[in-house]
Formats: C-alpha cells, structure tokens, sequence
C-alpha cells in the first residue's frame, strides 16, 4: 500500500505537486494530525507516525494514474478534452453580478440560481484577500457567494477548506456537526486538479465527497504566484502602477482594465516565471471532468464560455435559463457563435497538452540523467 511518504517521492520531490489539496481534505488521519497544508499551499505530514497507511491520499492526487480508467469511465471521457454535450455563450442576468464578474459572472449566476432554487446548502469558492490573492471559504448565504465573484488569479488551496468543514472519519458521530449545519448539498468550484481529485474520491465513494452535488470547473492557464517581486515583474512588463488595475481577467493573455478604462494586455509566455512550477506539467485545461466548465476564452467581453459535460450540467444550465438567471447570447445574431468558442476552447486545450508532452519528455531525461 503506498502511503503520502510515496507521494513526497513520486510527486512532490519532483516537482510536479499542483497544490489542489486532495490529499490533506480526504485523509482518514487528519484530524488526528497526520497530515496538514503548511503556509505556502503544501502538504506536508503534521505527525507521521498518526499516518494509519490507508493508502486514500496517494490514489486521490491527480498526478498518480490510480483510479483513471474508472475515473474516466464515470466521467464518461473522451477524447480530445472529455465529454462534450453542448457548448454555450452565456453571463448573469443580474446586472450586479455582472459588474463584479471578469467574464459575465457565468458562475456566480448559476451559485445564486442553485440557492435561490433551494438546490444548494453552500458553495465551495475563493474571496478576495487583496487585489492579488484570494483565500478559499465555503460561502453559505446569498451574500457569500455573491463577494466570490471575481477573477481567479491565485485559486489557492480549495479542497483544504472542505475538509476544514467536513471531517473524513467514518463514523456518524464525526458527522454530526456536518449534519447539523445541514451541509449535505454543496457546490464545488475548482481548478481542473481539485475537480479531478475529487472525482477520484466519488468513484470510491469516499464520505465527504458525496456531499458535493455539482462540479464547477474553471479554464486553467496554470496558478500564478503574486508575491512582491511577481507583482513588481507584472508592473514592469505591463507598464503599469499596480494601484492603478482596476480589473485583471486571463483569456489567451492577461488583460489588465485601468482605473481610466484603458486598456493593457500582457502575452502569458512574459509570466511564465510568475507560474507554479507543477503548472507547467498539468494536461488539463477545461476542466475535463466538471459537470460545467466555464472561461473567458472564445466569448466576447462580458461573456462567458460553458460547456457542458454531464447531463446534470446540461439541465442545471438550462433550468438557470428558463427562471431568467442566465442570458445566452444572442444565436439569431451569430449562430455560429458558440461553435466558434468551443473551437478556441479545444485549439488551448491540444496546446497545452503538446506543450505538457514537450516538458514531460524533458523532466522525464532530466530524471534518467541523474538517476545514472
């Protein structure tokens, strides 16, 4: 049985830990102090010897190919980039939404549409700690989760906070205030990696992750850090006063809103170093294994992309519509409008993944090299 020690070898010696957090939120031993995320998103072991071996956080980490091929097959997966039912172009109705979103607030409409219908307890998100980071909480009223809304720069450690709120042992009794505060129904927005990990677990059907009832995945670039030496490369290179940024969005490229309402834009490869190393290794790019994945890429301003991959995405989607939540965009006017999207969703999708291949195949070397 591999333990979190084999995953120190195998995954994060190497660099290639993406930080999502799977492995701390579904240890059976945490609340004993096994394991824990140290202040940089890390996790690490608290107390090694209260790790009782059971083996969950090597088979739930995205990087380890435990649980794929059954992964894939609950997903229904396919190639190129998972299963596609439909593709949409779409914002909030809420006009108040919209104003704090970066893309539509296409997520937040749909979190404001799941509780308002009663279909929700709470919703998994990030708020903003500052103008570059942004810390995970679980959002339990109309006004958490509309404060979420908002460009997701630094996605932080999300699954940790669900842990925080569920605990992972297998009695009742652990449950109990899970139970009482009546969280059995929650909404999950993540980064492909979260979404995976967590998939992994429903496919054991490990408690908690059967309290998460929908899958929200967002468009992935990678994680950026923004720690003063990165905020001070961003101004450099966009020619800019930070105090200046009224608004940061991340399409094809980074697309900076002044407080004038001009307008900068900054190609990604000038922030590769601003990057999480682990990032640079990471296939996905949709969020293959989401009930709904959303993005900026191939919409216009103000709108955002939705694909929808299981058929609860699908009817979510479409309930949101019919009680006026959501505003798709106008088809009358651009038919073609949302095949379009989808296409430019699928061209980042094949090159990240060939540029994943490229760098895989490079680590790869690197690694034989030092092992002789």
């Amino acid at each position: 049985m591999k333990t979190f020690f084999n995953l120190v070898q195998e995954v994060q010696k190497p660099g290639l830990c993406c930080r999502c957090g799977g492995c701390a939120a579904f240890c059976t031993a945490i609340n004993y102090g096994a394991l824990e995320i140290d202040k940089t998103g890390k996790p690490v072991y608290q107390d090694m010897e209260k790790c009782i071996e059971c083996g969950l956080c090597y088979s739930s980490c995205p990087e380890i190919n435990d649980l794929d091929e059954e992964t894939k097959r609950k997903a229904a997966w396919s190639d190129p980039m998972g299963r596609v039912i439909e593709t949409n172009v779409v914002r909030a109705s809420d006009i108040r939404v919209r104003d704090r979103a970066s893309d539509g607030g296409a997520v937040t409409g749909l979190l404001l549409h799941l509780f308002d219908r009663n279909r929700i307890d709470g919703a998994i998100v990030t708020r903003s700690v500052g103008k570059f980071k942004r810390q995970p909480f679980l959002a339990t009223t109309r006004k958490e989760i509309l404060e979420s809304t908002g460009f997701f720069f630094d996605t932080s450690h999300g699954l940790k906070r669900f842990s925080d709120q569920y605990m992972t042992f297998s009695t009742i009794q652990e449950f109990d205030p899970m139970i009482k505060k009546g969280l059995k129904r929650v909404a999950l927005v993540g980064t492909p990696c979260q979404i995976k990990s967590l998939r992994k677990m429903q496919v054991l059907n490990l408690i908690p992750s059967d309290s998460i009832k929908f899958c929200f995945g967002l468009f992935c670039s990678g994680n950026f850090t923004f720690g003063i030496k990165e905020q001070q490369h961003l101004a450099d290179i966009a020619k800019i006063s930070l105090e200046d940024v009224k608004r940061i969005n991340l399409k094809d490229k980074l697309i900076i809103t002044l407080n004038s309402g001009e307008i900068k834009t900054v190609e990604l490869e000038q922030m590769e170093s601003m990057k999480r190393y682990a990032c640079h290794y990471c296939f996905d790019y949709s969020a293959e294994f989401a009930d709904i994945s959303f993005g900026g890429i191939g919409a216009e301003e103000g709108w955002t992309t939705v694909i929808t991959r299981t058929p609860l995405g699908r009817a979510v989607l479409a309930d949101s519509r019919n009680f006026k939540s959501m505003e798709q965009y106008n088809v009358e006017d651009n038919p073609a409008f949302a095949s379009r999207a989808l296409m430019e969703v699928r061209k980042a999708s094949y090159a990240k993944k060939k540029k994943t291949r490229h760098k895989r195949r490079s680590l790869q070397a690197r690694s034989v090299q030092v092992k002789v």
